[in-house]
């Protein structure tokens, strides 16, 4: 692996693939994943404008089996054909399905894996520079590392340093709590030469300015071309755009999840929703997130007519 490639490729909208399932019995829907996947890739989410992340916390890894991990892995490689790098989600509790995951994203052509402290036990920071170095070891694909410390132990600016010296680490996707410390900002600013940093807390503005290489953009599921346009705003420095088009659009977006979790848990039921009324295929979340559609369909509908999006089904009468 090229680690400068790959940490080069590592640009411009991150966008996690929901995993779509048959309404009937819950299994995967392949199918409905590869046509989203075009979907995506046709609204201008290709190499150079994005990356594509399979199995992610949007995309229920939490409730698949390895094996639907790696198929749905493999159903996108696939479809995308080498238009757009494509990460395997690899979120796990344990060392050795860690390994076995990145084995097999490797060899389902897979550029990179993102991987997550281990969840529900608050491990050391030692014990987390074991657990990347089992991945490491295991296959040559590149390594994001996300930083989910609302589900376990946090990334210290220590252990970040010593994570940039794994040579096939090369991203970090990155949030912190809201402290009024400027963590966010130095991280960003210190790592954003030797790592592609990832924002995923919605300050594109700021974290471009110091150097991030991508956004993490959940309206790209069901509106990939306002993504791509927010993604070269920031390439050619139109901030103050940005942020007018974060607040119109993306906000209302955030507002509404923000209401959802109020019924439910989990992440990516307003993405399926959102697609399912620009008339995509779109399913349910896995239990135990509970369907949301017929609480929020309508409340939803009416967002998305009011941030201007495209191709809004019109209520059924």
């Amino acid at each position: 692996m090229d680690r400068e490639q790959a940490r080069q490729r590592l640009r411009g909208c991150y966008v996690t693939i929901p995993t779509l399932f048959r309404d009937d019995n819950l299994t995967v829907d392949l199918p409905a994943m590869r046509s989203h996947v075009d979907f995506v890739i046709d609204g201008g989410i290709q190499s150079g404008t994005g990356v594509l992340l399979v199995a992610g916390a949007a995309g229920d890894f939490s409730t698949m089996s390895f094996e639907e991990r790696v198929a749905a892995t493999v159903a996108v490689i696939e479809r995308a054909a080498g238009r757009v790098p494509i990460v395997m989600g690899a979120m796990t509790t344990s060392t050795a399905e860690l390994a076995q995951l990145a084995k097999a994203a490797k060899r389902s052509g897979a550029e990179y894996i993102q991987v997550s402290p281990p969840f529900y036990f608050n491990h050391t920071e030692d014990d987390f520079l074991d657990y990347i170095r089992a991945a490491s070891d295991a296959a040559d694909v590149g390594i994001i590392v996300y930083n989910t410390y609302w589900t376990s132990s946090g990334i210290s600016v220590p252990l970040a340093e010593k994570l940039v010296e794994f040579p096939n680490v090369v991203g970090l996707k990155w949030a912190t709590p809201d402290t009024g410390f400027m963590e966010f900002e130095q991280v960003v600013a210190a790592f954003s030469g030797r790592l592609s940093i990832i924002d995923n807390q919605l300050r594109f503005v700021t974290s471009h300015m110091l150097g991030a290489q991508a956004i993490e953009v959940h309206i790209c599921n069901h509106w990939p071309e306002w993504g791509v346009r927010l993604w070269r705003m920031l390439e050619d420095r139109r901030y103050e755009d940005v942020q007018h088009e974060l607040m119109n659009v993306a906000l209302p977006f955030y507002q509404l999840w923000s209401e959802m979790e109020t019924y439910t848990s989990g992440d990516g039921y307003l993405d399926k929703l959102c697609m399912e009324l620009v008339g995509l295929a779109s399913s349910r979340c896995r239990p135990p997130t509970r369907d949301v559609r017929d609480k929020f369909r309508e409340p939803t509908r009416q967002m998305l007519l009011d941030c201007g999006t495209p191709r809004v089904t019109p209520r059924e009468a």
